[in-house]
């Protein structure tokens, strides 16, 4: 089921509910359009393959480009009605390969009901509003680096500036980062959590305008780190982030969801 997990984080949960909706609907109205080989092909099949080719709803397409759409499904209906095709239907990978996408097509219904049936409250979303202030990093802060390849060379740097060279210059000549150019600098203000973890916890330890006095490690090299400045975050309003905390409540309870299925197996 981690598939369906990824549904709603991967933003495709939008599709299946405008799909599913959209089949509740055009199941009450479907009729049959044309007939290939004493197959008939209906309206509401035309209607999902316009919806799957184009993403958009049906009566967003005009007559010419939905004549055009039935031509391709013909061509589909065609194909799938010769005797080649008809014994296809008992190879076992073809046969595989329908059962599961009938699986998924259940599934994704089923997901879809549950999703709309989640009745979300402004207790709830308040709640999780506070709860993203409190774990939100409180400072922000602006920091230039200098990158070296070994510690030794970190070690120099530092000997340097405690003699009272420069660190832009020291990092134009000796930096191997990108930011070399800039005298190091990293640019616009950064959260904590925009950067590496020992990074951002050397740049909380420091002082505004103050070097680190030893050489920080991380997955790219050894940095000295040199904090230009910090400030209070600005939180974001509620209504900015009401849709984010909705989709977060849905994840989670549809991972309770599924959890509960799993526990019941």
């Amino acid at each position: 089921m981690q598939c369906l997990e990824n549904l709603y984080k991967n933003n495709k949960l939008k599709t299946i509910l405008i799909l599913s909706s959209f089949l509740f609907f055009t199941s009450l109205k479907s009729e049959t359009i044309k007939t290939v080989n004493d197959v008939n092909i209906d309206s509401m099949i035309l209607d999902i393959y316009i919806q799957n080719r184009t993403q958009q709803q049906p009566s967003q397409i005009t007559a010419d480009q939905r004549l055009l759409f039935l031509e391709e499904l013909t061509d589909v209906y065609l194909l799938s009605t010769q005797d080649d095709a008809i014994e296809l239907n008992n190879d076992p990978s073809i046969k595989a390969q329908i059962e599961l996408q009938n699986r998924m097509l259940i599934a994704q219904a089923l997901a879809n009901k549950f999703f709309s049936s989640i009745n979300i409250s402004e207790e709830d979303i308040l709640n999780n509003y506070n709860n993203m202030l409190q774990n939100n990093p409180q400072n922000e802060y602006k920091a230039s680096h200098i990158l070296v390849e070994s510690q030794s060379e970190a070690i120099s740097i530092i000997e340097k500036l405690d003699s009272g060279e420069e660190f832009s210059e020291l990092a134009k000549e000796y930096s191997i980062g990108p930011s070399a150019s800039n005298g190091g600098s990293l640019g616009n203000f950064f959260s904590p959590n925009q950067m590496v973890k020992p990074f951002s916890d050397a740049v909380q330890l420091l002082a505004n305008n103050e070097y680190s006095k030893a050489p920080v490690q991380t997955e790219f090299g050894w940095h000295v780190i040199l904090r230009e400045d910090s400030r209070e975050t600005t939180p974001p309003t509620l209504e900015s982030v009401k849709p984010e905390i909705e989709q977060q409540i849905r994840q989670t309870k549809f991972q309770e969801y599924i959890n509960l299925l799993r526990d019941e197996m």
